[in-house]
């Protein structure tokens, strides 16, 4: 008996867990809004430690968001849309950012150099979450996604990810 009541918490606590979680692309665009704030303030910041300070907090916000996407989202959307554009051209936009973070992560902002590459992260951004949210959520939207159950495990492997970033 004690076995079953486990059972019928743990299911309980599961799905209340799943009706809390977001849609997954709620969970997106949620994150392309914080970026993109970051890199306005980015833009309007004059020292070198408040660059810094940001650029990192948008390294660690794209690091985190790119590899859920590529886990969690990426393969649900191919294989339930049998997408063989979309998503293969996400990750290229992809790579190409992880490459620019590369070049500024923990780094030292050193003027004009730092300034174009962060400049032109958020361009390669701004274009790939345009994209994302033009094209690939809306047919998410309608393929019959369980995009709540998607966010509930983005949410979740998202807590790990910034947790080993701490």
């Amino acid at each position: 008996m004690a076995s079953r009541t486990k059972t019928t918490r743990r299911k309980t606590t599961t799905r209340k867990t799943a009706s809390k979680a977001p849609e997954a692309t709620t969970m997106l665009r949620a994150d392309h809004k914080l970026v993109s704030g970051l890199f306005e303030k980015f833009e309007k910041a004059r020292s070198s430690e408040r660059k810094k300070a940001i650029v990192a907090r948008i390294c660690t916000e794209l690091t985190v968001h790119t590899q859920i996407e590529e886990e969690i989202f990426y393969p649900a959307f191919k294989d339930a849309l049998k997408d063989h554009e979309l998503v293969p051209e996400a990750n290229v936009e992809h790579d190409s950012v992880k490459d620019l973070i590369a070049q500024v992560e923990g780094v030292e902002p050193d003027g004009e150099t730092y300034d174009a590459r962060v400049k032109v992260m958020g361009e390669y951004v701004k274009h790939h979450v345009k994209e994302e949210q033009t094209q690939m959520f809306p047919k998410a939207k309608k393929s019959g996604l369980d995009l709540r159950e998607l966010g509930r495990k983005m949410q979740e492997r998202k807590k790990e990810l910034m947790a080993e970033r701490d």
